[in-house]
């Protein structure tokens, strides 16, 4: 029950696959929206739920005596429903509800629509052309609810050469030039790693969208459809770079764990095992301070280290002095003595000490969910709080096709036959058809 929150009382249609789109609707469930997932039991959505393949705990314990992790089900252990154990999903499925349905047929598509004559929102980050095909574009569903905001979350929009391409994250982050500019100094890009921060970032402007559309509704009563291209946003993160060659013409370096102007400003080795301190200085007096903390070694006071910009010049030299002395040292103790000092500086954390941090544990930010089929863990907790609306994750991730009874019979009011037919079709249910009973180990 989303009692007092902000968004209570709005229904979100979520047909949402991966991460950006799934985020989104997160945030738009945490603050009180009904946000149903509308699931196929018969077409995979690809790195999703997981569903592409049924695995079993022996190839999970082969997959892990090989070094591959990937598979990370609770305990490393798939169960008999892998599809409601997959991490990925789970950590943006909580407060939200699902219900399966195969838009692709005509029944379905007309289950889709009543519910969409009920609703609020709906959110898809699709190809264009899959939700084209399915008949449920903006101009479809505006037919049944012409009060019904719809956000598009295409990667490169809905027009254009690109418009059908299909991409996950790494594909839009490449096209911006993020992976290029986070590519290290005399190296390749795909030696960069992963990091689809343009999912996030679209997940977050998405909900944003919605809201603003939400509060245009309430002033006009009329609904409308937000096209949201994901590498159009993301390009605005880039901004400082995009505009530096439209004023200079100057296209930018990879430039790693690198600043621009700022020496030394990187990720520095501990003591111990893959323990690292990310540092940062901006100004003289942070460079005399940290010049202080280090004991004023008599190699700071040479030349080439004078200024910001004789430190940039030589930044390779620098940054291996300050690795001798940084490798010797406790990369929290060095953490608090630096900012003591007034220099930037903090450890570089891996999942577990997140979850030891004592800054996030004496704020409480991370909560226990116990969902039937995984057990109880501790989730990630609102990315934000709001002082006069008091708020926690209320519900375990929806297992697929959790909430068929309530969605088909509650809303939709459905007959018993009309219900008994649909599951005959196989619209109605909680398991895979095509990966078939549990393998045996």
């Amino acid at each position: 029950m989303a009692k007092g929150l902000p968004l209570q009382g709005i229904r979100v249609v979520d047909v949402t696959v991966v991460w950006a789109g799934p985020h989104c609707t997160q945030l738009l469930a945490e603050w009180g929206a009904e946000v149903i997932r509308v699931e196929p039991l018969q077409h995979v959505q690809p790195s999703t739920r997981g569903g592409e393949q049924r695995v079993t705990k022996a190839q999970v314990d082969a997959m892990r005596a090989a070094g591959q992790t990937g598979l990370g089900f609770p305990d490393w252990d798939p169960g008999e429903r892998p599809w409601n154990r997959s991490p990925s999903f789970n950590s943006h499925a909580r407060n939200k509800l699902s219900m399966t349905c195969d838009i692709m047929t005509p029944e379905g598509l007309d289950i889709f629509k009543r519910l969409v004559a009920v609703s609020d929102v709906v959110v898809e980050n699709n190809v264009p052309e899959t939700i084209e095909k399915a008949g449920i574009t903006y101009e479809d569903l505006a037919k049944v609810n012409p009060r019904i905001i719809m956000l598009r979350m295409p990667a490169f929009g809905l027009s254009g050469p690109y418009k059908n391409y299909r991409a996950f994250g790494t594909h839009m982050e490449g096209m911006v030039g993020h992976h290029w500019l986070r590519g290290y100094p005399g190296m390749e890009p795909s030696y960069t790693g992963e990091a689809f921060t343009a999912d996030a970032a679209s997940g977050v402007l998405g909900a944003f969208a919605v809201t603003m559309a939400l509060r245009h509704r309430r002033r006009t009563g009329r609904g409308q459809q937000i096209e949201m291209a994901q590498s159009e946003n993301f390009v605005n993160y880039l901004g400082e770079y995009i505009l530096d060659y439209t004023f200079n013409g100057r296209v930018a370096e990879p430039q790693g764990n690198l600043h621009r102007t700022h020496a030394p400003h990187g990720v520095f080795p501990c003591l111990g095992p893959d323990r690292w301190l990310a540092l940062d200085v901006t100004s003289e007096g942070e460079w005399r301070a940290l010049c202080r903390v280090m004991g004023d070694p008599e190699w700071t006071r040479g030349p080439q280290f004078a200024d910001m910009r004789s430190r940039k010049a030589n930044e390779v030299e620098l940054n291996q002095r300050i690795a001798a002395w940084t490798k010797r040292r406790d990369r929290y103790a060095l953490f608090r003595e630096l900012q003591a000092a007034g220099v930037r500086a903090g450890p570089t954390q891996d999942e577990a000490d997140l979850f030891a941090c004592p800054q996030l544990q004496s704020r409480g930010f991370f909560e226990a969910i116990n969902m039937p089929e995984v057990g109880e863990f501790q989730y990630p907790g609102l990315i934000f709080k709001m002082s006069k609306t008091p708020n926690h994750l209320r519900t375990p991730p929806c297992r697929l096709g959790e909430h068929n009874d309530y969605v088909y019979r509650d809303i939709l009011k459905v007959s018993e036959t009309e219900y008994d037919e649909l599951k005959a079709k196989g619209h109605i249910g909680m398991d895979y058809p095509h990966l078939g009973p549990t393998a045996p180990d």
